[in-house]
């Protein structure tokens, strides 16, 4: 990235502001952008797996041979793009693990429309988060009514890209719903920076 300084009028005085003025600003403007924190894959893919163990747990208890079951979720790169090549993925997984995979669903991934604002995230591949997708939110009301135990997606980035935003999703269906997530690809470990 250029950088390109020109003088500019003050709002606050009758000075203009100088090269050494700019340079200052972006100096400051650096020094207080948010760092970016590390994955915290590892984190997330504990919290994943606790879920699934207490969902297998309680299956366990109740009837040891009812099969978990899972609806499948799928968000689409476009309106174009077809659910088929995720579908069928997900059932080989499910049969693989021994759920019994139900209804599924998709979404297409929308762009949603930002503020950009230097030194924040915003603006960056952000979509609609997965509470203000309509597939998504089948899938929770199918879970919250009892009829799944869990949730079996391609990658995380299906749910989100976001680690608050993903970790938030993991939490509310295990502890609220006691339900899970199930990735065909675990989260990526942080590799080095």
């Amino acid at each position: 990235m250029i950088a390109v300084s020109s003088p500019r009028i003050s709002l606050m005085g009758s000075r203009d502001r100088t090269d050494t003025d700019t340079v200052r600003t972006q100096e400051r403007h650096r020094e207080l952008a948010p760092v970016e924190r590390p994955a915290r894959s590892g984190e997330l893919v504990r919290l994943r797996q606790q879920f699934r163990r207490e969902a297998t747990e309680r299956r366990d208890r109740r009837s040891g041979d009812r099969r978990i079951r899972v609806l499948a979720y799928s968000l689409l790169p476009s309106r174009n793009a077809s659910p088929d090549g995720d579908w069928n993925t997900l059932q080989t997984e499910a049969e693989q693990h021994g759920y019994a995979m139900g209804a599924r669903f998709h979404d297409v991934a929308v762009p949603v429309t930002t503020t950009y604002r230097p030194g924040s995230g915003a603006g960056h591949g952000v979509y609609t988060p997965p509470w203000k997708r309509p597939g998504w939110g089948e899938v929770e009301r199918l879970i919250r009514g009892g009829f799944a135990d869990g949730v079996i997606v391609l990658d995380r980035h299906n749910i989100s890209s976001d680690d608050d935003e993903y970790r938030a999703v993991i939490k509310e269906l295990g502890e609220r719903y006691r339900a899970f997530v199930h990735l065909v690809i675990p989260e990526e470990p942080s590799g080095p920076t």
